[in-house]
């Protein structure tokens, strides 16, 4: 497994490659690579086309806001980017997620949280970190605005009963497979919930679902 961490601060990046080299196994240990600045990163993704993951800072020199996300999503789109920064306002972890990154997590986080989170993107799900899930939810056309339990919401969204269990679970941040597996359903039949679920929720994506959602008061 190679993981990419692009970051200014050296002990940011040395304090991490530890914990980064728990995600490995014996079988299958993890190559931490490190770049001290964005044009260093492109290098090292030109050079590594088999990277696993992306850990980016948010606040890098010479690159303004998302600039760097944005960029290394269209130049390596399969390349799954989760950002970290010291700055966990709600409105920058939201445009983050918007944006593709499959997590933001605060560089405060404790090992165990980024060791979850990285887990959890790994293994084809997204994080979302507090922040989000428990953001305000505005008042939604047809709907009563002070419904916020979860059955009130499902109905809401037209979900039938089936549709709202993976939804819950594909707010838990879990893979097709995963909820395959913990539902009995045939893989075809958890795509074809998972995309109503998007339609539903006017969400292209697990990220802009698990963000609508959560505007809805829906979380796991």
């Amino acid at each position: 497994m190679k993981i990419l961490v692009v970051d200014d601060h050296e002990l940011i990046r040395e304090g991490l490659r530890p914990v980064l080299e728990e995600l490995g196994d014996g079988a299958s240990p993890v190559q931490v690579l490190e770049a001290h600045d964005y044009a260093r990163a492109l290098e090292i993704a030109a050079a590594h086309p088999d990277l696993d993951l992306a850990l980016l800072d948010f606040n890098l020199p010479n690159v303004a806001g998302f600039a760097a996300l944005v960029d290394i999503q269209e130049r390596y789109p399969g390349l799954p980017v989760v950002m970290m920064s010291g700055d966990d306002d709600p409105g920058v972890v939201r445009e983050a997620l918007e944006r593709g990154a499959l997590g933001f997590i605060p560089k405060t986080s404790p090992k165990a949280v980024i060791l979850n989170a990285l887990r959890l993107v790994l293994s084809g799900g997204s994080y979302v970190p507090r922040e989000i899930m428990g953001a305000p939810r505005p008042a939604k056309a047809g709907a009563v605005a002070n419904r916020g339990e979860r059955g009130a919401g499902m109905e809401v969204l037209g979900l039938t009963p089936r549709q709202s269990e993976v939804l819950e679970l594909l707010l838990a941040g879990k893979s097709n497979k995963v909820i395959c597996r913990e539902l009995g359903m045939a893989e075809g039949t958890v795509k074809n919930h998972v995309a109503a679920i998007l339609k539903a929720l006017d969400a292209t994506n697990r990220v802009e679902a698990v963000i609508a959602a959560a505007k809805l008061g829906l979380k796991s």
